[in-house]
């Protein structure tokens, strides 16, 4: 079910009830206008609209079971990479600065690449120099990327950052740009708005790092997969995400510690450099 067609189907779960807009909207805590345009598609419900408004107007539990799952559905969004591609990859970088400039906690995990927000522009150009882009697209993409670094200086923002050991030693590039990437880590950590930490290889663990993922406060988690970026905004599988964050937070290091992991690692390319 679409997000139009829901808005329709709880349009007509009204009607049948009997129960005039106002009423159903006082209820479900929302303003009349709202209701209106999520009855009309001109607004997406969250799925917690969804659920309010099924219980102010009184259906039954297999009713609201079945709507609910509906909700559920529309409230994961998926972006294919190749449509993105034609927008531009700049596109991408430009809404994600948008969502950035909304939201108050940003917690991202980690397990193939160093942040985004984290590269420094040999990195990023290391990057996309592999999705096989014209030099303007480049150039676009790596300014959009850029910019949406300047969230990491606002001191209203907290910026919290899950990395893997791994990611550390994926040799995308060369040892000196490697060894220039950690160093901006090891900055960037100092900064007293932003937690870098990093899951050590030789940690015990009782998680897998299946992809990575960033929450944007409590209402919205972006993934990236192989072929799409799928948004989801579900409370409950924003905590599900929320949760796994935490877990690997738990098993991670942080501070000091994380700065000399990060030195040690930095050195060793270094030492590349000077040998090869």
């Amino acid at each position: 079910m679409r997000k139009t067609e829901l808005g329709e189907a709880l349009r007509e779960l009204r009607k049948a009830s009997g129960k005039e807009a106002k009423t159903v909207a006082r209820s479900a805590v929302m303003s009349a206008s709202k209701l209106s345009k999520i009855e009309t598609g001109k607004l997406a419900p969250s799925v917690v609209d969804v659920e309010s408004i099924l219980t102010a107007v009184g259906v039954s539990e297999e009713v609201k079971a079945e709507y609910m799952e509906a909700a559920r559905a529309a409230s994961t969004e998926v972006m294919a990479w190749r449509l993105l591609a034609r927008m531009g990859y700049h596109k991408g970088q430009q809404q994600a600065q948008a969502l950035e400039a909304q939201m108050s906690l940003l917690r991202l995990f980690q397990p193939a690449l160093i942040p985004g927000l984290l590269q420094t522009p040999e990195y990023i150009r290391a990057v996309i120099a592999r999705h096989g882009l014209t030099e303007d697209s480049q150039a676009r993409t790596m300014a959009a990327r850029l910019e949406r670094q300047k969230v990491l200086y606002d001191s209203s923002k907290q910026l919290r950052f899950i990395i893997t050991e791994s990611v550390l030693r994926w040799r995308i590039t060369s040892s000196p740009i490697m060894a220039g990437q950690i160093d901006r880590l090891i900055s960037l950590s100092r900064l007293p708005n932003i937690d870098v930490r990093i899951v050590a290889q030789s940690a015990p663990q009782n998680d897998f790092p299946s992809h990575s993922f960033v929450i944007r406060d409590d209402r919205l988690v972006t993934v990236e997969t192989v072929h799409a970026e799928v948004v989801v905004t579900d409370p409950r599988d924003v905590k599900e995400y929320a949760d796994k964050f935490e877990g690997f937070s738990l098993v991670s290091v942080s501070g000091d510690e994380m700065r000399v992991m990060l030195g040690a690692i930095r050195d060793e390319f270094l030492r590349e450099q000077e040998t090869g």
